[in-house]
């Protein structure tokens, strides 16, 4: 019985590690204007960006966020440049925001690209079965 026991277990612990690398579709709200949750959100793209490279990952940026894509104030411009070359990233800043604080295209990290509205592109993504994440502290 200890053996069936440990058969068991042992085929569980497998099913639980195939299961969490099934690659996921994740994406992250960014709305805050703090320069920590800027620099967290950040650092939360980058490492799992990287730790799963099969996974997809979007970060929307609107509202008071908008420094944390703009090339001259991004408290987080080295890490976000570094993620933006990762292939299963893609960063989209909402362009209501960016009308509203009068940036243009220019004013962004490079590879950072407007949607006409941010929240709903998040709404969309959620539609297509992507996980959320609402970053802030």
């Amino acid at each position: 019985m200890k053996q069936l026991l440990l058969i068991f277990a042992i085929l569980m612990g497998g099913l639980g590690l195939q299961a969490q690398q099934q690659p996921i579709k994740l994406v992250f709200d960014v709305s805050s204007a703090s320069e920590d949750v800027h620099k967290s959100a950040a650092r939360h793209l980058d490492l799992m960006s990287a730790a799963y490279p099969e996974s997809e990952f979007e970060m929307v940026v609107y509202s008071g966020a908008i420094d944390l894509v703009s090339k001259d104030n991004s408290p987080a411009a080295e890490t976000m440049r570094k993620v933006l070359e990762r292939g299963n990233v893609s960063v989209k800043v909402c362009q209501m925001t960016m009308d509203r604080h009068e940036m243009a295209v220019d004013d962004l990290i490079p590879g950072i690209t407007p949607v006409p509205d941010g929240i709903y592109e998040i709404i969309s993504k959620q539609q297509q079965g992507w996980g959320y994440i609402k970053e802030g502290q």
